[in-house]
């Protein structure tokens, strides 16, 4: 009896909400019904006002998976040529959120056009609250804009080190090089030396994300969690205006909600199985306490000097379709669109 009554019910499927945000061919163009209205009336599946609508409930079903885990995860993306390091809370990057946080160092730092296949997964960072993704995040930015823009003194100064680098090994072009570069030792280097200095984030990058840890800890032992915020004296506008935000937040939610919930039955009617979108599928950590970070290479951990006892470590799975092609959805162009998937570790065989 209590096998039938088992094969009976429908087969659970769990889904992570940012993994199912980046299928760009279903949610980017989801399925629309044709008796919508759209302007006014039904619209043919080949009509402009059809594919138009359905661009934008595309683009708006993605935001509403990404509101789901909105804070949980930080995903970094590296340039395989200059070292530069970019954030993005979602899986995929965009091309907006990419240039807002490419500094100007002088000619050719800042491309005209972006190169899709310059840009591959560095490492990514999973919380089990989302005010700590969110209060990293932050951090994360910041401590590269001041890196780049007020470098400390002994990151752009002319060093041995530096010098041989750059030194031929030809032993004659080698002597004139020390002729003419090794009374530079001590000064400023010059404006293109400085620049590709300042663009290689990616050891300054580990050590940001560890040292933003560090004071996390710190900031969890005050008691930053348990927290509340107070509005503190406030004027009637304001307080009117803090109302309205909030019905307009908890309106929005619906909708997302709603969204969602769609999207959901709609997949359990294609899987044949009850499918629920979630934040977190069991991938990632359930208490605020602890981090998990994923790595492209486990190397790059190690050029942090340590890391907190509460971080677990892993690795990416690498696979070829990493890096996508062009792809626009409206007005919004993805550079890069990454699973970000946890590498499985085969078991010893006893």
């Amino acid at each position: 009896m209590a096998s039938s009554q088992t094969a009976s019910r429908p087969i659970q499927k769990i889904l992570d909400s940012t993994k199912v945000a980046t299928l760009s061919k279903f949610i980017r163009r989801p399925p629309i019904d044709p008796e919508t209205p759209i302007q006014g009336r039904p619209r043919q599946p080949g009509s402009n006002a059809y594919k138009e609508h359905q661009a934008r409930e595309g683009r708006r079903l993605q935001k509403a998976l990404d509101a789901i885990a909105h804070g949980k995860h930080i995903f970094a993306y590296h340039n395989v040529r200059t070292n530069q390091v970019v954030y993005s809370l979602t899986r995929y990057l965009e091309k907006n959120n990419l240039l807002r946080q490419m500094i100007y160092h002088g000619k050719k730092t800042v491309p005209a056009e972006i190169r899709r296949d310059m840009w591959v997964p560095y490492y990514s960072v999973h919380f089990g609250d989302s005010r700590l993704g969110l209060r990293a995040y932050q951090l994360l930015r910041e401590f590269s804009k001041q890196r780049q823009l007020a470098p400390p003194p002994e990151m752009i100064t002319v060093t041995e080190a530096f010098l041989a680098q750059k030194r031929p090994r030809d032993p004659v072009g080698a002597e004139e090089f020390d002729k003419i570069n090794m009374k530079r030792i001590g000064c400023t280097m010059e404006k293109k030396e400085r620049a590709r200095v300042l663009m290689d984030q990616k050891a300054t990058s580990v050590a940001d994300i560890a040292a933003v840890l560090g004071i996390q800890k710190q900031e969890i032992e005050n008691g930053f969690l348990d927290k509340e915020r107070k509005p503190g004296h406030l004027t009637r506008k304001a307080l009117r205006r803090r109302r309205d935000a909030r019905d307009s937040q908890a309106a929005k939610a619906e909708e997302n909600a709603a969204r969602v919930a769609s999207l959901e039955e709609h997949l359990s009617k294609r899987s044949k199985e009850e499918v629920n979108i979630v934040d977190n599928d069991g991938d990632y950590p359930d208490l605020a306490e602890e981090v998990k970070i994923l790595w492209r290479d486990m190397h790059d951990a190690h050029h942090a000097e340590s890391w907190p006892e509460s971080v677990e470590h892993g690795e990416l799975e690498l696979k070829r379709s990493t890096i996508i092609g062009k792809e626009v959805v409206q007005d919004v162009d993805i550079i890069a669109d990454s699973e970000f998937k946890e590498r499985e570790v085969p078991q010893e065989r006893v």
